[in-house]
């Protein structure tokens, strides 16, 4: 085995292999990095100035790197062949089909991966899962390459990633930490030190942390599980603060000020959405229903029905505010992705409080500044024709004869709305339903709207 990474191989030019690899490439300009995609369209964006993904950075560092030391083709063989180091960076959707459908990982992209790489590696391989994946998925792996005819031996490491869509490119330059399993055998252990090698480059020694391989597969969907569990624990307190006339962001603030807390994820919204976090639970609560673990499997089921309910909650509570007629209302909506700072809507929030708002035939006229007007068409699976949804290019468009506002992407330049020209624009009386707590309400409510938050008591 290469005692000196040359190469790397990245299969897979998603949300994670694409930032990912243009921070290695970035930090490590003497070796080559190829990004393989057999998505022939996802290939040539990346090779674009218009990136398939938004992420506040990537353009700019893309950019650095690009022709370089860091290139974007479909040459998936002849990528693997020549790499030192070969990351699996492809989609890990949740099965819904078979054996563990709706909460088992779909690990068939792994395994065609695993497949492709055993058929053209003409020598031994370090290869990565960077993808979230389940636990022993290694193990899976192995039996692809113990049963290929070739006699290499590939040393199988995970390495998964625990970057946030909106804030990738700084959790990348500087992580909390980084994660690499593998085998407590000499090849294991000198594969770990090689990956570990690169990220020294930039990131000091203490920071990586070196296990087996299956604490580091677990690792990532307990970190994952952990944080939705307090998205959901917050927002499962704010139904009591709008009952109790309490607010929610100073409960929040009083125990995040607890040391043993900490502040960080205790933000009420209408709920937590991206790819991971409802994914990962549903594999923890897979792996406990497996081995015979009912009430841990049940309790994490909680922490996404918290979830579903909370959306369902703001949804009905737009829908009761106009005694239960929204029909032929004007809706304006305030974005689409699942946070800031992404163009994501996977598993979004909103996804779900549109479409309850579409089933009582209300008119949505929907702006985000960074998703395109198809995505948002397919995640409503509707098309342009629907003329109950209207996209459009600016947050002012919305307004004209709107009857309410609903928040649904904490986007920095909602604040920026010249609120009292919006007031005048609107149908009265006019409502705002902030579902991400992130306008001055009392401001707004002194224009004269009517105003429902999270967690909050009202305004008007």
């Amino acid at each position: 085995m290469a005692t000196k990474i040359h190469k790397i191989c990245c299969v897979g030019a998603g949300y994670v292999g694409g930032p990912t690899m243009a921070m290695i490439a970035n930090k490590c300009p003497d070796i080559r990095i190829d990004v393989v995609d057999i998505n022939e369209q996802r290939i040539a964006e990346w090779n674009s100035e218009k990136l398939p993904i938004y992420e506040p950075g990537l353009s700019d560092l893309v950019a650095e790197s690009r022709g370089r030391n860091l290139f974007f083709s479909t040459e998936t063989e002849r990528a693997i062949r020549e790499a030192d180091i070969i990351f699996i960076s492809v989609n890990t959707p949740t099965k819904t089909y078979g054996q563990g459908a709706h909460r088992a990982a779909d690990l068939r992209y792994v395994e065609s991966v695993s497949r492709t790489i055993a058929e053209n590696a003409e020598e031994p391989k370090i290869v990565v899962e960077k993808s979230t994946i389940p636990v022993r998925t290694a193990e899976a792996i192995r039996a692809v390459f113990d049963a290929s005819e070739t006699e290499h031996h590939h040393e199988v490491l995970s390495n998964p990633e625990f970057l946030a869509e909106g804030t990738a490119i700084s959790d990348l330059e500087s992580p909390d930490r980084i994660l690499i399993g593998g085998e407590q055998t000499p090849g294991g252990l000198e594969a770990i030190n090689q990956l570990a090698d690169i990220y020294n480059h930039w990131i000091p020694e203490e920071r990586i942390i070196k296990t087996n391989l299956w604490s580091s597969e677990l690792s990532k969907l307990v970190a994952n599980a952990f944080l939705a569990q307090r998205v959901s624990s917050i927002n499962s307190i704010s139904a009591l603060c709008e009952k109790t006339g309490a607010d929610v962001d100073e409960v929040a603030k009083a125990i995040g000020s607890d040391s043993r807390i900490g502040p960080k994820f205790l933000k009420a919204s209408i709920g937590f959405g991206g790819s991971c976090f409802e994914k990962d639970i549903l594999n923890l609560v897979y792996l406990c229903e497996h081995f015979g673990l009912p009430e841990p499997a049940q309790y994490w089921e909680s922490v996404l029905q918290i979830n579903d309910w909370q959306k369902k909650r703001f949804a009905d509570q737009i829908v009761d505010s106009f005694f239960n007629t929204i029909n032929d209302k004007v809706i304006s909506i305030l974005g689409f992705a699942f946070k800031k700072d992404t163009n994501d809507t996977r598993k979004s929030p909103a996804i779900d409080v549109c479409k309850r708002l579409l089933e009582e035939k209300a008119t949505l006229k929907i702006y985000d500044p960074k998703v395109e007007p198809t995505k948002i068409y397919d995640a409503l699976e509707t098309d342009e024709g629907n003329p109950n949804v209207v996209i459009c290019s600016d947050p002012n468009q919305t307004f004209e004869k709107a009857q309410a506002i609903v928040a649904l992407t904490e986007w920095d330049e909602f604040n920026d709305i010249d609120f009292e020209a919006t007031y005048q624009a609107m149908q009265k009386p006019a409502w705002i339903f902030d579902g991400r707590n992130i306008l001055d309400h009392k401001k707004l409510a002194e224009i004269g709207f009517k105003i429902r938050s999270i967690g909050k008591p009202n305004e008007d």
